[in-house]
């Protein structure tokens, strides 16, 4: 990647999130069969497409190779237990990034493969739902609903299932 960089402009795929809006998929097609029974509602947990619609994500990644992209990120923007408390889904998060982080790499290789170009995985970090930073409540402006240790810890573990899985 980085002699790349000395050669050219490296181009990074595009919003994922928008991608997946196209597909029009239904609470159903967020569950898939394996979380068909689950208590709380799904739909717009893109994320869980890694492994409920993998086809999909796999096409998304290969149409953006297709576009020129030389470097995908992996489908895990919120991929944080933090984020997926929003689902009751925190207990996915390692297998959602390295599955994201395989399923990704298997489309790059394939491309590589088959056009002998160079195809690189980028594990994606998304912001979480919480802020450090400033108080969500105007009465308690001291307040914060996340620490920074809490940060480091979710943002920790998303990323060694993102190595286990090859980013």
């Amino acid at each position: 990647l980085e002699k790349l960089l000395t050669e050219r402009i490296v181009i990074l795929d595009g919003a994922m999130g928008t991608m997946i809006q196209g597909y029009k998929l239904d609470e159903a097609g967020y569950r898939g069969e394996r979380f068909r029974d689950f208590a709380r509602d799904l739909k717009g947990n893109n994320d869980l497409l890694t492994l409920t619609q993998p086809q999909i994500i796999r096409e998304i990644h290969a149409q953006y190779f297709a576009a020129g992209a030389d470097v995908i990120e992996t489908n895990t923007f919120n991929s944080t237990r933090i984020a997926q408390a929003d689902y009751a889904m925190e207990h996915l998060v390692h297998e959602l990034n390295l599955e994201a982080a395989k399923l990704a790499r298997v489309v790059a290789d394939g491309v590589e493969k088959q056009d002998g170009r160079p195809c690189f995985v980028a594990g994606a970090l998304g912001p979480t739902n919480r802020t450090a930073s400033i108080s969500p409540d105007v009465n308690d402006p001291g307040f914060r609903n996340v620490t920074f240790d809490e940060l480091v810890e979710t943002y920790t573990e998303a990323i060694h299932g993102l190595v286990a899985g090859g980013v």
